[in-house]
């Protein structure tokens, strides 16, 4: 029996912590939230035998196994980091770190600690998204050419999102246009070339963003998100025979349409693939979770640190470019000159 602590008592908690106790061999045994007030509510809602507001408490209790962190982002290097230490096994919500540096010092102590560590990107167990993986591989659209992917929704600062919040969980790329850099890695691993635009608040907070990425021989695949208004949440895997489409929304949905074999069924009538959807969508994810535990792994093949890591280093590229584009640039120096010029006053 692998025991449980979930760290977090938010939003997405409330929504993964059912389909982990349906987990077979899994109890969850505490809850933590910095407001142990509200830990405690959360764990009379879920049937959790035990609430804390400390999350030393967590990880000084031998008998948890795994802690799930699923508190605003900018904590997750932090908070991952201790748990890990305390040798504990660690689902991390994503992003599971601010940059590619911290995402490759947590696999780093995971590996030296040898237990395991994962970010939860649901996404990438999502029977549909399988299923794409399946049918490319297969060559059902033939040669896969260009994607493209978008995840826009607005999320109004009033209402209290912390994705407005520098320091909690500050921006659209790291919470949203994750999802389609990771498509795009998955289907073509890391690019050549990165093009992005969009917008910075003052705060170096980003709501918007469009990039192109590059690979090689000419593939492409365009990307987009945002929280202040909808880009088609949907994404799309184009070949030199057809093309395969997610319906919105793209990483979550559990259905796909291939548009292939013929004119009429491209264009007239795509072929729909409808899969089962388990719980709230993260039991695939949350079942090869407990068996990689259980077989002693310290990753999983199917989200691997590399993965995870080369993801980063493109999230990293496209907010640099971001920030060179939203920021006016540093005056030059001429050459042979060491201080600023003397301005007339008479």
């Amino acid at each position: 029996m692998q025991r449980w602590g979930i760290v977090g008592a938010g939003s997405i908690s409330r929504t993964v912590v059912p389909d982990l106790a349906s987990c077979r061999g899994v109890e969850i045994s505490i809850v933590q939230s910095r407001d142990g007030g509200k830990a405690n509510a959360f764990a009379q809602e879920f049937g959790i035998s035990r609430s804390t507001g400390d999350f030393g408490e967590v990880l000084a209790d031998p008998s948890i196994d795994a802690v799930y962190i699923a508190t605003p982002f900018a904590t997750h290097h932090a908070l991952a980091n201790q748990a890990l230490l305390a040798g504990k096994h660690v689902l991390v919500e994503k992003p599971i770190a601010m940059n590619a540096a911290e995402a490759a010092d947590l696999f780093a102590v995971a590996s030296r600690m040898r237990v395991f560590l994962m970010e939860a990107m649901w996404m990438k167990f999502n029977p549909a998204f399988r299923r794409l993986r399946d049918e490319l591989a297969a060559g059902r659209i033939g040669e896969v050419r260009s994607m493209r992917a978008s995840f826009g929704i607005p999320f109004p600062a009033e209402l209290g999102s912390s994705r407005w919040d520098h320091a909690r969980s500050p921006g659209s790329l790291l919470d949203q246009g994750i999802y389609p850099v990771t498509l795009a890695h998955t289907i073509f691993g890391p690019p050549v070339s990165i093009h992005a635009a969009g917008s910075v608040n003052e705060d170096g907070v980003d709501f918007a963003e469009h990039f192109t990425l590059e690979f090689e021989g000419g593939r492409f695949a365009q990307c987009a998100s945002g929280m202040t208004e909808f880009c088609d949440p949907s994404a799309s895997v184009s070949g030199r025979r057809g093309w395969i489409s997610l319906p919105a929304p793209f990483w979550a949905r559990t259905a796909l349409d291939i548009h292939a074999d013929s004119w009429d069924v491209m264009f007239r009538e795509p072929h729909r693939v409808e899969l089962g959807q388990e719980g709230n969508g993260y039991v695939p994810m949350l079942r090869e979770v407990v068996k990689a535990i259980n077989s002693g792994t310290c990753e999983h093949a199917i989200h691997p640190a590399s993965e995870t890591i080369a993801v980063f280093h493109t999230l990293d590229t496209i907010r640099r470019e971001l920030k060179a584009k939203t920021e006016p640039p540093t005056p030059q120096v001429p050459a042979g000159q060491t201080t600023s010029p003397q301005l007339r006053t008479d």
